[in-house]
């Protein structure tokens, strides 16, 4: 699915089309998303301006001018930024348009309706899908401190511990390989016997690894791709992830494969204690 790196290379492609615009009207071709589209929800979005565009997680948050509309690409969706020289014809996966005064469109293509398109009239913070995310990665409430601290007695596989919402927000699973390998963290290690030293590795290792896939535009997966159309380049940087059976990049041992936490887990058993 789009991970943090893949939501944020998304916002930033389309927040200049749309920051400061008004609303024309909303076009629903398919309601039953993950979260079903409110039926009122265009009229409810007519006439408002966009005031901003945020991220919390993998969450999109348009804020308009009486709430924010909250919208997540599910498994395998992806926004599309149509201006009005371009053609609107909708394809069979093309289930939501937010159409602008301007005549700009943003189109949510979701294949798998895992996606939501949701209103949101109160704090966008305290709605149910928000209220119990941990840390903004990226932020300054994330370090290795704060991983030390909450995972005190705790006997969860590492790499279950830091891809918890509740812990720290968007560490996907190509992410939490990556970051565990950079910093020798085997991910099966249960995160309380983790000292303070690691924890602040792994942090710095996680920040890093989200940063540089940000600037290369997020991992290329089989469903992804950027909101220009155009596949990401992270992919090319991969040290373990997807590379069972390969040698490891820094000491030539066979990169191993097991499942951790129901996901797909790559590991260095020599690298990583």
């Amino acid at each position: 699915m789009p991970e943090l790196p893949e939501v944020e290379t998304t916002l930033r492609g389309v927040r200049p089309y749309l920051e400061g615009q008004r609303v024309a009207a909303l076009q629903v071709r398919e309601p039953r998303l993950r979260y079903p589209v409110p039926p009122d929800l265009g009229a409810t979005l007519s006439g408002q301006r966009i005031l901003g565009l945020r991220r919390r997680g993998k969450y999109l948050l348009l804020d308009l001018e009486q709430g924010s509309l909250l919208i997540h690409l599910g498994m395998s969706g992806s926004l599309r930024v149509l201006t009005q020289a371009q053609s609107r014809e909708p394809g069979r996966h093309d289930h939501v348009d937010l159409i602008l005064a301007s005549g700009t469109c943003l189109r949510l293509r979701d294949p798998r309706r895992f996606g939501a398109f949701l209103w949101l009239a109160g704090p966008a913070e305290e709605h149910p899908l928000l209220a119990g995310l941990g840390p903004e990665p990226l932020g300054d409430g994330f370090d290795g401190a704060y991983l030390h601290r909450v995972s005190r007695q705790r006997r969860l596989a590492v790499k279950a511990f830091i891809m918890d919402a509740r812990v720290v927000v968007g560490v996907g699973n190509i992410y939490a390989n990556e970051a565990l390998f950079l910093a020798g963290i085997h991910p099966r290690r249960p995160c309380g016997r983790i000292g303070l030293e690691r924890y602040g590795s792994l942090a710095g290792q996680i920040r890093s690894v989200l940063a540089a896939a940000i600037d290369l535009g997020g991992t290329t997966l089989r469903d992804f791709v950027q909101e220009d159309g155009s596949p990401g380049y992270f992919a090319q940087s991969l040290r373990v992830y997807g590379r069972a059976g390969r040698p490891c990049p820094t000491c030539a041992a066979t990169i191993r494969q097991e499942r951790i936490g129901q996901r797909s887990s790559f590991y260095c058993p020599n690298c990583q204690r």
